[in-house]
């Protein structure tokens, strides 16, 4: 019942509508195409992912919930993801707004049916493995920050057991597929910047839980791949 208060205030309720509900209907709502499929499939996507993925991380981990529901107001988080954070969070908004006014000035691309159920394969595909590491990972906050007073562990279960940053690699497929969905070439101008944010924030991420986290040293010999398998 204390979580439940804690998680559900007027600032909670406020982000839910901007980045649950408001976000993925830019293109939508920017546009004003209420006829584009691709648009309604992507909002679909988006919003029933994540109410899904939270209620089933709720279920498992309702900590978990009260850690993200106080979203840059956690204590002890590292200084530069203060900046990274809302920068990843507003890179992808900025990505829908920029298919939407993309659609109403043109749009600058027509791409075939063919690409387009592809990038849906994996925007789903980028939703899902999301979900998944969210789901195992009870330490999976907003911020980078070590949660000592819920006894912050490592976690190499789940997708944890292919590459260290699940959550990060969710982000990156979802982001660079959504300018294919939605016929936009500008839109890979915000994609591409927000991919160096990710790929800037695993690396800080990384190195500080080496430092910090008992046990992630060890992990990384065993997971030897921050974000892209047999890559990096």
């Amino acid at each position: 019942m204390k979580d439940n208060i804690k998680i559900i205030t007027p600032r909670m309720v406020i982000m839910l509508l901007v980045f649950v509900v408001v976000a993925p209907l830019l293109p939508l709502l920017i546009s004003w195409r209420w006829n584009w499929w691709e648009a309604w499939v992507y909002a679909a996507i988006s919003i029933v992912g994540f109410v899904i993925s939270r209620y089933l991380a709720g279920r498992r981990h309702p900590e978990l919930l009260v850690e993200r529901g106080q979203y840059l107001q956690n204590p002890n988080p590292e200084p530069w993801d203060k900046y990274l954070s809302p920068l990843s969070a507003w890179g992808g908004v900025l990505i829908l707004v920029a298919t939407g006014l993309d659609m109403r000035l043109g749009p600058s691309a027509q791409f075939g049916l063919s690409i387009k159920i592809i990038a849906i394969i994996l925007v789903l595909g980028g939703y899902t493995l999301g979900a998944y590491a969210l789901i195992v990972n009870q330490y999976f906050s907003g911020l980078v920050r070590i949660q000592a007073e819920h006894g912050h562990h490592v976690i190499n279960s789940g997708p944890y057991r292919w590459v260290r940053h699940p959550g990060y690699v969710s982000a990156l497929i979802t982001d660079l597929s959504i300018p294919f969905l939605l016929n936009s070439w500008w839109a890979l101008i915000p994609a591409f910047l927000l991919s160096i944010i990710i790929f800037l924030r695993t690396a800080l991420e990384d190195q500080f839980l080496q430092e910090k986290l008992p046990g992630y040293k060890s992990y990384t010999q065993d997971v030897r791949y921050r974000l892209i398998p047999w890559i990096w």
